[in-house]
């Protein structure tokens, strides 16, 4: 039998990703019995202590049992925490070493949406890729360099540590879990009853692009703020860097540092994410709303549109604007 260990955080953590992994870890027992086979899972809500932890001044979560007495375990899950994240480490540290020894006796991590936080905070994720909510994607790059986001991503797997990209995507990676130890078909059979669209691997449509200006660089956020309010327009690197009074190669360096993106990548981003909201709105067609933007290649448009949000101007457009989908 597997032990599953699910954290029982202090602060602000999202319930829904304790429920919802203790639902469905308990959910196939459940199959397992009505198939006459015997339980798969072994699931206890841990906490710091055995007192409950009470979420949005309404809801109790009472832990099974105190970390500490834990001496073996399987898979931890680590829910989603928020609020200001140093101090939601700082209250929960006494998690971190206990995680690392179970990791380093044969245990797997699983981080659920900004729960990456705790998760790269035991060091174990150095080097190794790691998704979160996009929302977080800015602050968990300044504060874990050392780790390889892929914001993009719904589901990470590397060698025994897992994480999950943001909000109701945590489903995914618990499915993923489910398959891993249980099998093709109890997975199928738990998204098919709990509804979760099976096999998501991005959450790149959902992203919205908003440039990383919390940095100390003030001619690379005046770069930002005129790309941003003259997207339609052509612009071109030399362009800029002649504006700011500073050397192309010396302004792509601190763009990179100061916003994680390539003044190109930039560029495409702020256009890209300015044709999404038009394709959300209004009732142009593909080809207006890409001039409209400021490309006139109609295949770079569509590449790009396609490689930033997973889906074609027109998929996006169909899927996204209320007057398309209900005509």
């Amino acid at each position: 039998m597997k032990h599953i260990s699910i954290l029982v955080p202090r602060g602000n953590v999202a319930l829904s990703c304790i429920e919802g992994s203790f639902t469905f870890f308990n959910k196939v027992n459940d199959f397992l019995s009505g198939m006459k086979k015997p339980a798969l899972f072994d699931v206890q809500l841990v906490g710091l202590s055995t007192e409950a932890e009470v979420y949005h001044k309404l809801f109790k979560v009472t832990p099974d049992v105190v970390f500490n007495e834990v001496r073996k375990t399987d898979l931890i899950i680590i829910p989603a925490v928020n609020g200001d994240m140093n101090k939601v480490i700082e209250m929960n540290k006494e998690f971190l070493p206990w995680m690392v020894r179970q990791y380093h006796t044969g245990a797997e991590l699983a981080s659920l949406c900004v729960g990456a936080f705790l998760l790269a905070s035991t060091g174990l994720l150095n080097g190794k890729k790691c998704a979160t909510h996009w929302v977080a994607a800015n602050e968990f790059r300044k504060m874990f360099p050392e780790v390889i986001l892929v914001s993009d991503k719904i589901i990470t797997d590397e060698r025994g540590i897992y994480s999950s990209g943001g909000a109701n995507s945590f489903l995914n990676l618990i499915l993923y879990l489910i398959e891993k130890h249980a099998g093709r078909d109890i997975s199928i059979l738990c998204a098919k009853m709990f509804e979760v669209e099976i096999e998501r691997d991005s959450q790149s449509s959902f992203i919205i692009f908003e440039g990383q200006k919390e940095h100390g660089d003030e001619a690379v956020k005046k770069a930002q703020e005129y790309i941003e309010e003259n997207f339609h327009s052509k612009i071109s690197v030399d362009q800029l860097a002649d504006m700011f009074s500073v050397s192309r190669r010396n302004l792509e360096r601190r763009f990179k540092k100061a916003t994680s993106n390539t003044t190109a990548e930039y560029m495409q981003r702020v256009k890209i994410e300015a044709a999404k909201l038009r394709l959300e709105s209004s009732r142009d067609n593909v080809n207006e709303v890409m001039y409209k933007v400021g490309y006139t290649d109609t295949k770079a448009f569509r590449n790009t549109f396609k490689r930033i949000t997973g889906l074609s101007p027109l998929e996006y457009r169909n899927k996204y604007n209320r007057r398309v989908s209900v005509s």
